[in-house]
């Protein structure tokens, strides 16, 4: 609602439904005047939700109050100059674009929200689910993750983070810690060892836990004990990236800069005018998850890694942070995960399997959330939806097909 514009009405049907139906029996109470949602079930257990100008929302837990700093800078309701191109959408390209909106299976539908497809710096197809436009900030989920670590790169290219030098993270501190040997480079690679259960089948899950269940979600995933010898194994987590979050705010030292610096650093450098990270409790961004931009927006990010990290006559990423980030794991055995981007179309969203241009790469997100950048074909594709079944959303053959028919064009 306070993010996007939405209506309550809006909101609540595009949640109530397929396996997250059970919701719609939960009591909700929303406020405008004070900007809250109160959720609670059976009068049992109750969250509340604040919003706060530049920062989202956050869930009030473990009796903190989300902070509201009047300094917070806020994101533009207007467009981002991202334009499409001129003349008509090709046939191929407007017929696939169509069969993403497609409902083949109605008991397990796709949701399909927003497709944007930039060729050569301009868009050449766009379309939106009724009730969306082009001004409508989308959850990324997870592809919340490559935006944090774009911003841990421009923190490195200023000098105010280092890759390979060991966090001071207090908690780590103990004598004989073995955790006070993980880098910054191990946890971009998902490599720190770290134990973390990501599964989000079970509410007692650490994600489930760390997102909706605790005020510091940092602070959940820098306790936890490690499960191997940092930079020895590969193991996806939304913990790792909530710690490098705890990382940024203790380089810049500032809560206010801190709070800025995504859209100062970031956002506003690429025109990502619509983008809005948001916090837990205790201030810190919940750099795995919860971040909305409109899909021409998470275009815009994409299109950075696309141009080597330079906008126009700005370098805005370090020189040779993109292939930093797009060179595989060494820790990861298949080579799928490079720092804070996928290589691959994770499982999940990869069909049966096909074989993409050498060099793409994704950020990937809960619910089949995509930015996928062909750097050999010039080529930036975003898809944003409410894909409840993984299996029913084939990114991989989407890809494909949108690929074959700009090379007929």
């Amino acid at each position: 609602m306070f993010v996007s514009g939405r209506s309550v009405a809006d909101v609540r049907a595009d949640l109530e439904r397929d396996d997250l139906w059970l919701l719609r029996y939960l009591n909700t109470s929303v406020d405008p005047a004070s900007r809250t949602v109160e959720v609670s079930a059976l009068r049992l257990l109750s969250r509340l939700a604040t919003f706060r100008d530049g920062l989202g929302c956050a869930l009030a837990l473990d009796g903190l109050v989300p902070p509201a700093p009047t300094g917070a800078s806020r994101p533009s309701r207007g467009l981002s100059s991202l334009l499409p191109a001129a003349g008509p959408v090709p046939d191929g390209l407007s017929a696939a674009v169509g069969r993403a909106f497609a409902e083949p299976d109605p008991q397990r539908p796709r949701r399909t929200q927003a497709i944007v497809v930039v060729h050569r710096g301009r868009i050449v197809a766009e379309r939106y689910a009724d009730g969306l436009t082009a001004d409508t900030p989308l959850a990324g989920w997870s592809m919340t993750k490559s935006v944090t670590g774009a911003l841990s790169g421009i923190l490195v290219g200023e000098g105010r983070l280092a890759l390979d030098v060991r966090l001071p993270m207090p908690e780590w501190q103990s004598m004989g810690d073995p955790r006070a040997a993980i880098t910054l480079d191990h946890l971009l690679r998902m490599s720190s060892g770290l134990r973390f259960d990501e599964g989000m089948a079970s509410p007692r899950s650490d994600i489930m836990q760390m997102l909706f269940a605790t005020g510091d979600a940092s602070g959940f995933a820098v306790r936890q004990p490690l499960a191997g010898a940092p930079g020895s194994t590969w193991q996806y987590s939304s913990g790792t990236t909530n710690v490098i979050a705890r990382i940024i705010r203790h380089a810049l030292q500032d809560d206010d800069a801190y709070w800025r610096f995504p859209r100062e650093a970031l956002f506003d450098r690429i025109g990502m005018t619509s983008a809005t990270m948001e916090t837990d409790a205790t201030g810190t961004f919940v750099g795995s998850s919860f971040m909305y931009a409109t899909a021409r927006d998470w275009a815009r990010f994409g299109l950075l890694y696309l141009t080597d990290g330079v906008v126009g006559d700005e370098r805005v990423l370090p020189d040779g942070w993109v292939k930093y980030t797009t060179t595989p794991a060494p820790s990861d055995p298949a080579g799928r995960y490079g720092a804070h981007v996928w290589l691959d179309v994770p499982d999940e969203y990869a069909g049966s399997g096909c074989r993409l241009p050498a060099g793409t790469f994704h950020a990937a997100g809960h619910e089949a959330q995509f930015v996928t950048i062909v750097p050999s074909q010039d080529v930036v594709i975003v898809r944003l939806g409410r894909t409840r079944w993984p299996d029913v959303w084939d990114q991989c053959a989407f890809v494909h097909e949108v690929l074959a028919s700009l090379a007929t064009h």
